[in-house]
């Protein structure tokens, strides 16, 4: 009697295990075809010399990541990478944590202002670019400048400012870095936002009783519950920024300057303007395990500190 009992749980847990990996199966294939299958064959043409078109193949193993260790441009572009998510680290996220906590309080036009806030992520990166670009153009028609910063600047009596922002070395960069961390604080602020409000306001309350101010209790109360939350925003933060490329190409144009190159334009630049494929393919490998290697870092400390 006993066996069979044995024997029909053993069958049960088989159907219970059964159904539930029925439930996860189509997310597994979906990632299986369009993640695992696409990364091992980029990386199968990584290990050969191929002009993108020919059905000819050139084994030549690990030459194109040996190559790809002393490109200069190609670190250039992840330096230049590493500087945007720093301001999107940075400027962006605390400005969405900080009008996260604004909307958090009770307030006038609170739905309205969530909305606003949250246009900037849903326009296109190409329509931004473009927008952008001309409020940045430094042209001069019939005696007055046609980019809308560079005409105030100019109206206001600040002529020594006005030049080139997208083509100055020194400006370049930094106005695409700012002009994405504003395209993309809007997520965080929502995710943010979304971590403030399920806060047990108990605990506001029993803070206030024991005479904490206002900073105490951001820095023990609000800080301590909003870390979960803060470590995503900040994982998404520096994978989408790492991988900034469209808003790139729509504000300095195919030209692809050497001070605003990026990864992903770099990678684009071995395809079209030198059919490497294959390099391009070394490129795309050596990127996407940087990423992989940072967030597991993140998913790490996250684990550590909901542990503490």
């Amino acid at each position: 009697m006993s066996n069979v009992n044995t024997k029909s749980l053993s069958v049960s847990r088989i159907k219970d295990s059964l159904t539930n990996f029925s439930f996860v199966l189509p997310a597994v294939l979906i990632f299986s075809i369009f993640y695992i299958y696409p990364f091992f064959d980029i990386f199968n043409l990584s290990l050969k010399e191929w002009n993108g078109i020919s059905s000819h193949k050139i084994f030549i193993g690990l030459a194109n990541f040996k190559e790809l260790m002393q490109d200069k441009i190609w670190w250039t572009s992840m330096k230049n990478a590493c500087f945007i998510t720093l301001i999107a680290l940075t400027f962006q996220n605390a400005l969405a944590l900080a009008l996260a906590l604004a909307c958090d309080r009770k307030m006038r036009l609170e739905k309205f202002y969530r909305v606003v806030f949250f246009i900037p992520p849903v326009l296109s990166e190409i329509v931004v670019g473009f927008i952008w670009r001309w409020i940045l153009n430094s042209g001069v028609q019939d005696g007055q400048h046609i980019g809308l910063l560079n005409f105030w600047l100019d109206k206001i009596g600040l002529h020594h400012m006005v030049h080139n922002w997208l083509s100055d070395p020194k400006t370049a960069l930094a106005c695409i870095a700012v002009v994405h961390s504003w395209k993309g604080f809007g997520w965080g602020f929502i995710m943010l936002l979304a971590g403030l409000q399920t806060i047990d306001k108990q605990l506001y309350e029993a803070a206030k009783v024991d005479g904490a101010g206002g900073w105490k209790t951001f820095t023990n109360v609000t800080v301590p519950m909003m870390i979960p939350v803060i470590l995503v925003v900040v994982i998404l933060t520096i994978l989408g920024s790492m991988q900034v490329f469209v808003l790139v190409l729509s504000m300095v144009g195919q030209g692809l300057v050497y001070h605003t190159e990026v990864p992903v334009t770099r990678i684009l630049s071995a395809m079209t303007g030198t059919n490497r494929f294959g390099y391009a393919c070394a490129m795309g490998v050596n990127f996407g395990l940087i990423l992989i290697c940072v967030s597991f870092a993140f998913k790490v400390i996250s684990d550590k500190m909901k542990q503490a």
